[in-house]
């Protein structure tokens, strides 16, 4: 399993993760807020199979020597 969720991406995930499941919990939002759990464990792992799917991936690209 290759990583194929870059830096910004994975923060961005982790944020938009929590920020749904708190306001799940809080009862701001319904129960679909647990959807949260997807982008926090994606951005955690740093890995998305869709991306891996369609090849795309938002990690740095490494330099050639």
């Amino acid at each position: 399993m290759t990583l194929n969720v870059g830096g910004i991406d994975r923060f961005a995930r982790i944020a938009i993760g929590l920020i749904l499941i708190g306001l799940t919990l809080t009862g701001t939002i319904g129960v679909w807020g647990w959807l949260g759990v997807v982008p926090l464990v994606t951005g955690i792992i740093g890995w998305c199979p869709p991306y891996a799917m369609f090849g795309f991936s938002t990690c740095a690209m490494k330099k050639k020597s």
